[in-house]
């Protein structure tokens, strides 16, 4: 079973279980899904690959979880706690994070085989690091232990 089907199974299941919550997060990454169709000019029988599903997924849960850096700073909690349940709902579709330890672990041997020392060659890092872990971590959280690794 695709990713995409996966997608369109747990609608169902949410409707017949009268899920709310799901449901709405559900149809909206299905909605998102379809933009990517129309954009990418895929034809409706055909369906995304895992890696497009994958890719839009990460787009709509960086606008969650910038949102939810609004709502928290606005203090509104309300907002706050329904983008929280959005994001737990689509996270499930993607492969699990590895550890803070595993991705310095990974971080230090990539900067160390390019040969990288300062914060100088920062996007030349990234990029290299970005290509290989993009699966497994979140772009920020790259960033952020590229920036730890090199004050170090």
């Amino acid at each position: 079973m695709t990713l995409y089907e996966q997608i369109r199974e747990d609608m169902k299941t949410a409707m017949k279980a009268k899920d709310t919550q799901t449901l709405d997060t559900v149809r909206m990454l299905i909605s998102s899904l379809k933009n990517k169709m129309i954009e990418a000019g895929t034809v409706a029988t055909q369906e995304l690959a895992d890696a497009d599903v994958m890719g839009v997924i990460k787009s709509d849960l960086k606008k969650l979880k910038d949102g939810l850096d609004s709502f928290v700073a606005a203090a509104r909690d309300d907002l706050a706690d329904a983008a929280r349940a959005e994001i737990a709902i689509l996270e499930k579709y993607l492969p699990a994070q590895i550890t803070d330890g595993e991705l310095e672990v990974k971080v230090r041997a990539e900067l160390a085989a390019l040969g990288i020392t300062s914060s100088a060659d920062l996007g030349k890092a990234m990029g290299q690091l970005m290509g290989k872990l993009k699966d497994v971590a979140d772009g920020s959280r790259i960033k952020q232990m590229v920036d730890k690794v090199l004050k170090s």
